[in-house]
């Protein structure tokens, strides 16, 4: 039984951790890919969605129900499709699919919350509806964005340990193994390692952020002074 180790035996730390190190690896790859494709897939969807309302409830249609299909089904119902249940190309359709509805919402609400000031003044300056969109709209958008990438991307670490049921995993594959060894450490490791990984790369996300947009951050001061 669990309850019958040590909560944490650091020994364990210390002889495997060329081991954690390459689920913690793998961990960052899965989540790098999923994250990139979700982002390269979902921006000209959302462009779509807002520019055209027709499409944008078949969109929002699609991303939920991607959103709403559990791991395992949806494990289950790629195999077929992708040729294998346990493979990086299983395990990434579905990141990605978790990842859509997430960055998808996020950026049409950002781009219906362009001021229509700053619209007007883009048509005042010449610019044809495409370049606006681009110079415009798009940059004014990026703070919601940027707001759905860190969600998105502490959902999809978090979704990553749930592929270890496939046999990749990450760190999910130190948590599996210490259920089923009944072992605690693993488990430990495996948890703590996850949260300290969503922490980092979400810091980095707002980094990121506050450096290419500095005038996101002037004009949120401008309105708490107002």
């Amino acid at each position: 039984m669990l309850a019958s180790e040590p909560f944490f035996r650091w020994s364990y730390v210390t002889g495997n951790w060329h081991q954690i190190g390459s689920d913690l690896v793998q961990h960052i790859e899965l989540t790098l890919i999923a994250v990139g494709v979700g982002l390269l897939i979902s921006i000209p969807l959302s462009l779509l969605a807002w520019r055209f309302r027709l499409i944008r409830p078949p969109v929002f249609g699609i991303a939920s129900a991607l959103y709403i299909i559990p791991s395992l089904a949806l494990f289950a119902i790629l195999g077929p499709i992708t040729g294998y249940v346990a493979s990086y190309t299983t395990a990434e359709f579905a990141l990605v699919g978790y990842t859509l509805l997430i960055l998808i919402w996020n950026t049409v609400a950002g781009l219906d919350a362009v001021p229509d000031d700053a619209r007007q003044a883009a048509r005042a300056m010449g610019y044809s509806p495409s370049a606006a969109v681009v110079k415009v709209d798009f940059p004014l958008a990026l703070p919601y964005v940027f707001a759905g990438l860190r969600v998105a991307t502490s959902t999809v670490i978090g979704l990553v340990t749930v592929t270890a049921l496939i046999g990749l995993g990450g760190l999910g594959q130190l948590i599996t193994y210490g259920f089923n060894a009944q072992y605690y450490t693993p488990i430990i490791v495996g948890l703590v390692l996850s949260v300290v990984l969503a922490a980092i790369a979400d810091l980095l996300l707002v980094l990121i952020e506050r450096l290419a947009l500095p005038w996101a951050r002037s004009a949120r001061r401008v309105r708490r002074a107002a």
